[in-house]
């Protein structure tokens, strides 16, 4: 059996999402599900929160893992041109002036407060961030909340994380879905999340994609070889993650 016929068969990558636009806390944010007792923060990535992959991915979390499904916007309006992304032109983005205006200082507040939001309303709370929304899920893992923000944690080719991020995680189980080829997520980077996490006694899935490179897992892109089924291995990983954690104990 082929990957296309027993990985990607049924995925719908192609489709219109299926969810709505409301609030959450002071954010608007792209809502799918229906399940009171579990919910998923999707902490989006440089395609930002309209970007049609991020919702089919929050329609599949949320039927597959039977959640709500949280992506809020945490880039205040702001929209990076996917195209411009997807084809690599990036002398037509200000990367830098993008990155200053939505650095993790500024948005932090933010993805906090969407966390305490759901966590006021749900059961069970679970994260999952790609790119810049890695070193978010880290940051909602840390035990400096007191009690925990959130019950686990899913994180892909995460951006912007720092060392002290992996070292500050508290009681909460970390997966991490990495890229082989990425410059954001180092193998210096790659090697302390293994250690650092085996210190602290945290419940920890590691998940390495062969052949790919950072941004395939939002990406999907079908003309890049292995891109695609990076990806839905990378979403039936985090589907089976919060099914584990986010179940009702």
């Amino acid at each position: 059996m082929s990957i296309s016929d027993c990985c990607i068969r049924g995925f719908t990558w192609d489709g219109t999402p299926t969810g709505q636009v409301g609030k959450l806390a002071n954010n608007d944010a792209y809502i799918t599900g229906s399940n009171p007792d579990k919910a998923v923060l999707l902490v989006h990535d440089l395609f930002g929160w309209t970007f049609p992959n991020n919702r089919l991915l929050a329609d599949h979390y949320a039927k597959e893992a039977d959640a709500t499904v949280y992506v809020p916007d945490f880039f205040g309006g702001d929209v990076v041109p996917s195209d411009d992304i997807i084809g690599g032109h990036w002398d037509k983005i200000d990367l830098k002036g993008f990155l200053e205006k939505h650095a993790r200082a500024v948005r932090e507040p933010e993805i906090f407060a969407c966390a305490r939001a759901l966590r006021a309303k749900h059961a069970r709370v679970g994260a999952v961030g790609y790119c810049y929304g890695g070193w978010a899920c880290f940051r909602l893992a840390s035990a400096e909340h007191q009690p925990p923000l959130v019950d686990c944690i899913s994180t892909g080719h995460p951006s912007l994380l720092e060392k002290a991020d992996i070292d500050g995680v508290g009681r909460v189980p970390v997966q991490v879905l990495a890229a082989e080829f990425d410059q954001a997520y180092t193998e210096e980077l790659k090697l302390h999340t293994f250690q650092a996490l085996q210190k602290l006694g945290v419940a920890f899935d590691y998940q390495h994609f062969p052949g790919v490179e950072h941004g395939c897992l939002v990406r999907g892109d079908e003309k890049k070889d292995g891109e695609r089924a990076a990806m839905v291995r990378g979403k039936n990983a985090a589907v089976a993650w919060f099914k584990q954690y986010l179940d009702a104990e």
